[in-house]
């Protein structure tokens, strides 16, 4: 299957017709082609010595939310409450630790600055949302993604702290059990994921799913500002 080269207008083709994953090449990082793609099942991935790059996975790497898992070890720490979550607090502070904190089997970072730019950009536009998981007042771990919809899109985490990861994505989660959503998208397998009850399952599949999900009304604003006034 061809690798589609995109045209300066707004527009992608048909996800199914990736080869190996791949999409497209080329096109921008503006906000409504980011929109777009997400909404497609698109997302980029590239380095710094590179083009951009779109791409659509098979299989797709997901987390249905009510099938997350919760081990024995994390229950207690949970309990304790050692850490404090936020969210939308320290947007680009996440960004900039997701990528210079090294990860294992990883080469390098694909956060590159255009890509930065980019999602404070949705961030400022209420799409891009971060979670911030604190140890008194310092960030020691924490996550970033993307919210169409009833769909989570994540993008990319960080930990400097044993476990602070874990507690800042299962207590996302647990707050979009509450307010409806459906599929959280993690892309590709990750062990780390995996862990915590994410799954493969087909292109299709996800592309069915997101068709269902990703028209409802997006849960769009500054998410702690939100979910504090959800709690009153």
């Amino acid at each position: 299957m061809p690798i589609y080269q995109l045209p300066d207008f707004l527009w992608f083709p048909n996800p199914k017709l990736a080869h190996e994953g791949i999409i497209a090449v080329g096109g921008d990082l503006k906000p409504e082609r980011l929109l777009l793609g997400y909404h497609m099942g698109i997302f980029p991935w590239f380095s710094d010595d590179e083009p951009i790059i779109w791409w659509s996975p098979d299989p797709r790497f997901v987390l249905f939310p009510d099938k997350i898992k919760v081990s024995k070890s994390m229950r207690p720490i949970l309990r304790k409450k050692r850490f404090r979550v936020s969210y939308d607090c320290a947007f680009e502070q996440v960004i900039d630790a997701c990528k210079v904190i090294k990860r294992k089997d990883q080469e390098g970072t694909w956060i590159t600055g255009d890509m930065k730019e980019a999602y404070c950009k949705l961030h400022e536009m209420g799409y891009a949302h971060s979670v911030e998981v604190w140890e008194g007042e310092t960030l020691v771990g924490g996550l970033y993604g993307v919210s169409l919809g009833q769909c989570f899109f994540g993008e990319s985490m960080f930990t400097r702290v044993s476990n602070a990861s874990k507690v800042g994505f299962i207590t996302l989660v647990r707050a979009l059990i509450e307010r409806g959503f459906q599929l959280i998208d993690c892309q590709v397998y990750t062990e780390h994921l995996a862990s915590l009850g994410a799954e493969d399952i087909s292109r299709d599949s996800f592309l069915t799913l997101l068709e269902e999900y990703v028209d409802k009304p997006t849960y769009k604003g500054n998410w702690n500002v939100l979910f504090s006034q959800d709690s009153h």
